[in-house]
C-alpha cells in the first residue's frame, strides 16, 4: 500500500492534545504523525518539526532517514535508545556563520554570508564540502552535513559529517573576483580548521580553482604547507590522484554492481540518463562510456542535451570544455555536439526511454511526475550521484513500482572516501599512484554495497539497507563516547 503519513492537528487542550514522554526526558505537547505503512507513530521528532519549520529540506532529510530506520525504532529492547541516537543526531556540534566581504573589479565591496556546520565528529574530523550557490542557508547545510554523516560512516574511513558554503553566487564573475571572495572566505574559516578536527572539500560551485584559492590564503595566513586542511586540492600541492573523478567513477562502479547483481544484466549497451554536466555527471559520463554504455543526456539549469544515439567521447570532450575552461551554458555547444539541446527541461521531463537515471546535478530535482514519467518509459534503476535528488514523494513512486533505487549516501559516497584517501596521503607526505587509488576506490564501493546487501537481507531494501547500516555505525560511536545511553 502506498506509504503515507497522517497528521492528526491539536483541537483543543483537552481532547486531542497528545501530551508525550520525550526519549531526552522532557514532556512536551505535539502533533503526532503517523507512517501507515509501517503502523508507527513517528511523534518523537514532532519537537523538531516544530523547532525548525523555516527548513523543510532539512526536515525532508530527517524524515526519509526515520522512516528508513522504523524496525529500529519499534525493537522491543533497544528501540527507545535508537530514538534518543536519531534526536542527539539530528543537532548539530555547532555551526559556524561569519561575513564574507569582498571586492567586484569595479571597486564596489559586497556582502556574503558564509557557514561551516560542524555536525557530528563521533567517528573522525569533520568531513564534506563547501557550496557556493546564492541557495544556500543554514538549512540547506545541515539537510547536506546531516547526509553527510552516514555517507561518511559508510566508506569505513575514520570521517565525522559537515557541511559549509556561502550564499555568493559564481555564476558570472571574473576569476579576479571569484580569488578574492575566496580569500576573503577563507580569512574567516581558517580559524577552525585542522587535520584532527574539519577538513572541507569542494562541491556546487567550488572546484579545484576554488579550491586552490582557498589553499593558497590558509597557506598565507598559518605559514603551514602539507597540512591536510582541504582535499581536492592540485597534485602540485598535496592533491590526490582521482580526487576529481571519484564521486563519479564511484558512482558508476556502484551501478554496475547493482545492475549485475539485481538486474543480471551487464552494463554495456544500456541507456542511462545523466543529469548535470559539472564534476560529477562528467566523470560518471566519462566511465559509463568507458563500460560500453549509452549516455542520453547531459544538462544544466538553463536545458538539457538529449543524444539519442548515445554521447561520444568526442561530445564529452566538447562539454568538458564548455563547462571547465568557457564556463559557459550548454546552449553554446548545440551546434558542436550530436545531440539535441531543449532550452527550459531536464533530461527528467522529456519523454525519452532510459534503462537506468544517474541523477548527478542537485537536491529534489526528480519529483513526482518525473518518477512517474520515467517509471512510465521503463526505467530499471535509479543512482543518485548528487544529494537528496529524489523527493520525498518521487521515492515513495519507486518503491511502490519495484524500481531499484540507490540513495546518494551510499552511490556518490565515492568522492569523499577518496577524500579521505588525500588525508591519508597529506598525514604520509606521500602521494599514491594513480592505479593505487582507483582500486581503492573500486573496493570502498563493493564494501558499501555489501553492507547494503547485508542489510537488506535483513528485511527491506538496498535503501535502507544504506541508511541503516550507516546510522547503527554512528550510534554505536556515540555511546562508546559517552554521547548518548
Amino acid at each position: 500500500p502506498k506509504q503515507k503519513r497522517t497528521i492528526i492537528k491539536q483541537q483543543n487542550n483537552n481532547n486531542n492534545n497528545i501530551n508525550l514522554k520525550s526519549t531526552m526526558g522532557t514532556t512536551t505537547t505535539t502533533t503526532s504523525v503517523v507512517d501507515q505503512k509501517h503502523g508507527l507513530t513517528l511523534s518523537f521528532l514532532d519537537e523538531l518539526r516544530l523547532k525548525y519549520p523555516h527548513q523543510p529540506t532539512f526536515l525532508q532529510a530527517v524524515e526519509e532517514m526515520a522512516l528508513s530506520l522504523v524496525d529500529l525504532f519499534q525493537d522491543p529492547e533497544q528501540g527507545e535508545f535508537y530514538k534518543r541516537a536519531f534526536l542527539v543526531m539530528t543537532e548539530p556540534e555547532r555551526i559556524i556563520s561569519f561575513r564574507v566581504p569582498w571586492t567586484d573589479d569595479q571597486g564596489q565591496i559586497h556582502i556574503n554570508r558564509g557557514w561551516r556546520v560542524e555536525f557530528n565528529s563521533a567517528l573522525g574530523p569533520y568531513k564534506g564540502g563547501l557550496r557556493f550557490h546564492p541557495t544556500v542557508d543554514d538549512g540547506v547545510l545541515k539537510f547536506l552535513g546531516f547526509e553527510q554523516i552516514f555517507k561518511n560512516a559508510l566508506t569505513g574511513l575514520p570521517l565525522g559529517g559537515g557541511k559549509g558554503g556561502s550564499d555568493f553566487n559564481p555564476k558570472g564573475k571574473s576569476n579576479a573576483e571569484i580569488m578574492r571572495f575566496c580569500q576573503s572566505f577563507m580569512t574567516e574559516l581558517h580559524r577552525y580548521l585542522h587535520p584532527s578536527t574539519d577538513v572541507p572539500a569542494g562541491d556546487i560551485g567550488v572546484g579545484g580553482r576554488e579550491i586552490g584559492y582557498m589553499y593558497g590564503t590558509y597557506k598565507r595566513l598559518t605559514n603551514k604547507h602539507g597540512e591536510g586542511v582541504l582535499t581536492g586540492k592540485s597534485l602540485l600541492f598535496g592533491g590526490s590522484p582521482f580526487r576529481p573523478e571519484a564521486t563519479g567513477y564511484g558512482l558508476v562502479y556502484m551501478t554496475k554492481l547493482a545492475v549485475e547483481d539485481k538486474l543480471k544484466r551487464s552494463l554495456k549497451g544500456m541507456r542511462c540518463a545523466v543529469s548535470g554536466s559539472g564534476n560529477v555527471a562528467q566523470f560518471a559520463t566519462q566511465k559509463l562510456l568507458e563500460f560500453g554504455a549509452k549516455v542520453i543526456s547531459v544538462s544544466d539549469s538553463s536545458g538539457v542535451l538529449i543524444f539519442e544515439n548515445g554521447l561520444t567521447e568526442q561530445d564529452l570532450e566538447i562539454v568538458m570544455d564548455c563547462k571547465n575552461q568557457q564556463r559557459g551554458r550548454l546552449s553554446s555547444i548545440e551546434t558542436k555536439v550530436s545531440g539535441t539541446y531543449i532550452a527550459g527541461k531536464s533530461p527528467w521531463n522529456v519523454d525519452v526511454k532510459y534503462d537506468l537515471a544517474l541523477p548527478c546535478a542537485t537536491q529534489n530535482e526528480i519529483d513526482l511526475d518525473a518518477a512517474q514519467l520515467l517509471v512510465k518509459n521503463g526505467v530499471l534503476g535509479v543512482l543518485e550521484g548528487a544529494n537528496l535528488p529524489t523527493n520525498a514523494q518521487a521515492q515513495e513512486h519507486l518503491r511502490r513500482e519495484g524500481i531499484m533505487y540507490i540513495p546518494g549516501k551510499a552511490s556518490n559516497a565515492g568522492g569523499v572516501g577518496v577524500s579521505g584517501l588525500e588525508m591519508s596521503q597529506n598525514a604520509q607526505r606521500l602521494t599514491w599512484k594513480p592505479e593505487e587509488v582507483d582500486q581503492k576506490l573500486k573496493d570502498m564501493m563493493a564494501n558499501i554495497y555489501k553492507l547494503m546487501a547485508d542489510e537488506e537481507g535483513k528485511g527491506g531494501t538496498l535503501e535502507e539497507g544504506a541508511n541503516r547500516a550507516g546510522f547503527l555505525k554512528v550510534a554505536q560511536a556515540m555511546k562508546e563516547l559517552g554521547q548518548i545511553w
